[in-house]
């Protein structure tokens, strides 16, 4: 069994008898992992390989992008056109369909942001992105001194791109997803090894920032990527795995993975297959509760 069972709920949503299977191995670090559903692929990043991977069970492992300013997250926007984070250039972009590459935010006050990690959109079009520091350290992106004294959560508006902070409160803030209705973002925090939850206003703005859950575990890894399910189940890899809570903030469960796991998406036809981007490897899991389509 892969599953650590700490509520009955989790037998419903993932399983109690779910079998992890490595999908591919030899990686660096993998991260960001993103499946697209118009190819049936899964896009992921080997950061310190400076290299964004796709896998298929046709082709199975290829290149997507290289070199790729050390990317870590992506998310598709409501185009269908891949929103990427780069660690090596402090800078999130997005890949037009003709293979071109838009910048859209490198700065914010005159100072260049830390290195973007994670990515999410907004059902508006707006995109959210945490920058903490990992991409000024060598191997995870590009050695170098910070500008800025804080680490945020920024929002770049999706008709103006104008860049806006907001909340700047954190040790390394890290993954972030919205729940089903927008009304409310979640936002782990690496260094301080909670999930906090915000309001979510009209004009996109956050308020509140209260503790939700501190994923707690024996094994290696903490606070990471961090996505929500079609039932409102809140994922968030941390110590030991992939952490699961219900809506309620209950943890239901841990999927235990033998590496210290970074992100992960739902894919397949069903979005019942979730993949888990895990230092070297790329795994596998079948859950019961399919994941919230993004591509």
């Amino acid at each position: 069994m892969s599953v650590e069972i700490r509520d009955n709920r989790c037998q419903n949503v993932v399983g109690s008898d779910s079998q992890l299977e490595q999908v591919a191995t030899g990686f660096i670090f993998t991260e960001g992992a993103m499946w697209d559903a118009q190819k049936s692929e899964l896009i992921f990043s080997d950061m310190p390989g400076d290299i964004v991977r796709k896998w298929s069970a046709v082709d199975g492992v290829t290149t997507f992008r290289q070199p790729s300013g050390k990317a870590n997250g992506h998310y598709f926007d409501l185009e269908h056109r891949l929103i990427s984070a780069e660690h090596a250039n402090s800078r999130v972009i997005r890949e037009e369909h003709d293979g071109s590459i838009t910048v859209l935010a490198t700065h914010y006050g005159g100072k260049e942001l830390n290195s973007p990690n994670d990515v999410i959109v907004k059902s508006d079009g707006a995109i959210y992105f945490s920058d903490p520091t990992y991409g000024r350290m060598e191997g995870f992106g590009l050695l170098r001194d910070q500008e800025m004294d804080y680490q945020g959560v920024y929002r770049i508006d999706p008709n103006s791109e104008e860049v806006s902070l907001l909340a700047s409160d954190f040790g390394q803030p890290n993954g972030l997803t919205f729940t089903l209705d927008e009304m409310r973002l979640f936002v782990n925090d690496t260094d301080h090894g909670h999930i906090r939850v915000f309001d979510v206003a009209e004009d996109g703005s956050i308020s509140g920032g209260a503790v939700w859950a501190v994923p707690e575990g024996s094994g290696d890894g903490g606070c990471d990527g961090m996505k929500i399910d079609s039932k409102g189940n809140v994922y968030c890899a941390g110590p030991g795995g992939i952490f699961v809570y219900a809506p309620d903030a209950t943890c239901l469960g841990v999927i235990q993975v033998p590496e210290v796991a970074a992100n992960f998406t739902w894919g397949d036809d069903d979005l019942k297959t979730l993949y888990i981007t895990a230092s070297t490897s790329l795994y596998r899991v079948r859950v019961n509760v399919e994941g919230r389509s993004i591509s």
